[in-house]
């Protein structure tokens, strides 16, 4: 057997300033053939699990470049075309092939493409041809197009939200390619469309449930190779934004429109009800201050540059400033030229500077203070998982007695490790700020004494029902109560 294999991602918030080339993609992770590292990023797993895979099997992996940016806006159109035409030049020299195993988001857009996935699946099948194998997995913040549907024979998306089994599924992915190509298998993919727009953390119920059925449904029925939530991205102002249900049977399609469609309206009757209860600035430093003892995490949870956002909302810092906190630590700041000054300023220079809240309206003030550039780091670099996160170069200060990370690199606060390497210990400290809507949880649920999740500022369109879309169907709740009762009327 020969297969290919590849990977392209990035998540696009199509509200966001933060618009982005291909430097973005080489900040974050440029791997031609050959260069990709041991250890996967999110969306690259499908080529180390491949590696493995192709080992044991005897199998030739033929590997194409891996690219993921981190979260922002759109993507430029040169940026993106030159991207998907290198892995689909290297596609071209692999031929003939057996399979195509790809790590996508599946909430990319560039100027000009709303759905750039799907674009690069249709050139992939023009390729290979109609009877050769393609898959993919996916994150399930993605928008689960019909071309990207009728192109690919199967997908699996992460089942966890934060995001720690990108292996396991990649794992799952080439169990069922490598099934499909020994003809032990013929999966086939059924969809139901759920008809709605919700966040979906599996750190709480009821997703959690939710999410232990699927698996356990996965595990005793030999009919369902796979099951996957695609939650959606409701900063993607795309035509085909909302959640999705995806059955993988063994060749059952009936029966996976069936489940797929009963596991979709069960996740429909309890919508508006998976996000966490949320507090404004005020509250949760208020609420942090009068824990007995810490570390209190307060997540800045629509500060997230995992969203797309630019991660320098300033606004839980200065309510942690007018409330004298001493304390704390906050991590991160985008603020490239801040860190610029601290670098050429040194360690242990005590400098005035301004940081902060340049990206956008809702993200607050810049903060103006006499500091002290407490560390400096070149190309810092946190856990998440099995992988490393770079945030670029940054600069620890301290301003009024609150330690405060200042990064180049956006990236959201996905594990302690983003302090301990900027020379702070977060155990000691009575209060962390981090930017992470869940990704988070994971990591920090370790050390925190308490979690507040805190909704401070506009810097993300995080209400449907209020966001002005322009592409996005209005056919969906919230912004129609209960659509299904709308479509059963029609029919």
């Amino acid at each position: 057997m020969r297969l290919f294999t590849a990977a392209l991602a990035t998540e696009t918030n199509t509200f966001s300033p933060i618009c982005i080339d291909r430097r973005a993609f080489e900040a974050s992770l440029y791997a031609p053939p050959g260069r990709h590292p041991p250890t996967p990023t999110l969306c690259t797993a499908p080529i180390t699990v491949g590696r493995g895979v192709a080992a044991r099997k005897g199998w030739t992996l033929i590997e194409g470049t891996a690219a993921w940016a981190d979260p922002a806006g759109l993507i430029n159109r040169e940026t993106y075309e030159e991207l998907r035409d290198e892995i689909v030049e290297q596609l071209r020299a692999a031929m003939p092939v057996d399979g195509v195993v790809l790590g996508l988001h599946g909430a990319m857009v560039a100027n000009g493409y709303d759905d750039p996935e799907g674009d690069l699946l249709a050139r992939i099948r023009e390729i290979i041809g109609p009877d050769v194998l393609l898959c993919a997995e996916l994150d399930p913040h993605s928008h689960l197009t019909a071309k990207r549907t009728a192109l690919a024979d199967f997908f699996v998306a992460f089942k966890e939200f934060p995001h720690t089994d990108f292996v396991e599924r990649a794992e799952d992915l080439w169990r069922i390619a490598v099934a499909a190509l020994e003809g032990r298998a013929r999966p086939v993919m059924s969809v139901f469309d759920c008809r709605m727009i919700d966040v979906f953390p599996t750190s709480r119920e009821p997703m959690r449930s939710f999410v232990d059925r699927l698996t356990q449904i996965e595990a005793r029925d030999p009919d369902i190779l796979s099951l996957s939530v695609i939650h959606g991205f409701m900063a993607g102002d795309v035509p085909e934004m909302g959640t999705k249900i995806i059955c993988v049977s063994n060749g059952k399609a009936e029966k996976g429109a069936r489940l797929a469609r009963e596991l979709g309206m069960e996740l429909f009757s309890k919508r508006g009800s998976f996000l966490m209860p949320q507090v404004d600035e005020k509250d949760a430093v208020a609420e942090a201050l009068a824990a007995p003892e810490g570390p209190v995490v307060i997540a800045d949870m629509w500060d997230n540059p995992g969203g797309g956002t630019a991660g320098d909302a300033t606004i839980v810092l200065a309510e942690l400033l007018r409330r004298g906190a001493k304390d704390a630590a906050v991590g991160t700041i985008w603020d490239p030229i801040a860190v610029q000054i601290c670098m050429a300023a040194g360690e242990g220079a005590e400098i005035p500077l301004r940081f902060g809240a340049k990206s956008a309206r809702g993200t607050g003030d810049p903060v103006d203070g006499h500091v002290e550039v407490v560390r400096l780091v070149r190309n810092a670099q946190m856990r998440f998982g099995e992988s490393l996160a770079p945030f670029g170069d940054a600069a620890h200060i301290r301003l009024a007695g609150i330690d405060i990370v200042l990064n180049t690199t956006r990236a959201q606060s996905f594990d302690p490790s983003l302090f301990e390497v900027m020379g702070i210990d977060p155990r000691t400290k009575k209060i962390l700020v981090i930017k992470s809507t869940n990704h988070f949880y994971s990591a920090f649920s370790r050390i925190a004494t308490k979690i507040i999740y805190c909704a401070a500022g506009t810097p993300y369109p995080n209400d449907p029902a209020r966001t002005p879309y322009r592409k996005a169907r209005r056919d969906i709740w919230p912004m129609v109560e209960n659509p299904h009762d709308q479509e059963a009327a029609s029919a």
